[in-house]
């Protein structure tokens, strides 16, 4: 197969950027350079999950994959897009339900499996400000868009396919991420409750691409997608280089 143009579905990371408040910012120092040692050397303190990353089963599944168990021929697949960026304008809550996928495959014919399936939100276009990408109101709530359980069975399940991502900081949408009560208490039920998207993903032994870009650029089908992320050993999650190829 021939390929006519390559785009790229990755932020640049670096200190300051958008993240999970539960993880600390970027440290970054230069330890060489050239005018004193001949070359540039900069030493990173991130999280795994930090800018555009894969999170792995292993993330939240005790035995799961882990980032370098990820077979290559999962790393480049079909690619299709699912568009609910208007509805989002119009509603920053609005999430992706299993009735946007029927009229998708009514358009485009069934979801294959084995694909990478993409949600596009344009939340991507709020990208490097924190405060636009979380969108909290005066509550702390955030207001951000994600996939609804529905969906992803649907995908998942009976399409049967392979990774998912998303342009938002987190699968799920941000009114349950940041939902005040018992259920925001730190202890793994709460993380599941809270993160129940992300969990039901890596809990069918399937991997998750976050923060992605520019997918507003991609067609809804006859794409292919890779996913270059870096093979960190024993690894649960980890920044990633994420192309996508049309013919």
């Amino acid at each position: 197969m021939t390929f006519l143009r390559v785009l790229d579905l990755t932020h640049a990371f670096g200190p300051g950027q958008p993240r999970d408040p539960e993880f600390d910012d970027e440290q970054r120092h230069q330890e060489m350079t050239i005018a004193h040692d001949g070359f540039d050397a900069f030493y990173h303190r991130i999280a795994g999950s930090w800018g555009t990353h894969v999170d792995a089963p292993a993330e939240m599944v005790a035995g799961g994959r882990t980032i370098d168990a990820l077979p290559a021929e999962e790393l480049v697949l079909p690619l299709v897009v699912f568009d609910i960026s208007q509805a989002v304008a119009a509603d920053s809550d609005r999430c992706l339900g299993r009735d946007d996928v029927r009229e998708w495959e009514q358009r485009h014919g069934p979801v294959p499996a084995g694909c990478f399936a993409a949600l596009r939100t344009d939340w991507s276009r709020r990208w490097p400000d924190i405060d636009a990408m979380r969108n909290l109101d005066a509550d702390g709530i955030s207001h951000t868009p994600g996939w609804t359980l529905d969906a992803l069975r649907h995908l998942l399940v009976e399409r049967s396919v392979t990774a998912i991502g998303h342009e938002t900081i987190d699968a799920d949408p941000g009114m349950w991420t940041t939902a005040a009560g018992p259920d925001n208490a730190s202890s793994p039920e709460s993380a599941r409750r809270r993160y129940a998207c992300e969990a039901y993903v890596l809990d069918h032994d399937r991997y998750q691409v976050e923060l992605l870009t520019n997918l507003h650029t991609l067609p809804p089908t006859g794409a292919h997608i890779v996913v270059g992320v870096g093979k960190a050993r024993h690894g649960t999650a980890f920044p990633a280089r994420v192309l996508a190829l049309l013919p």
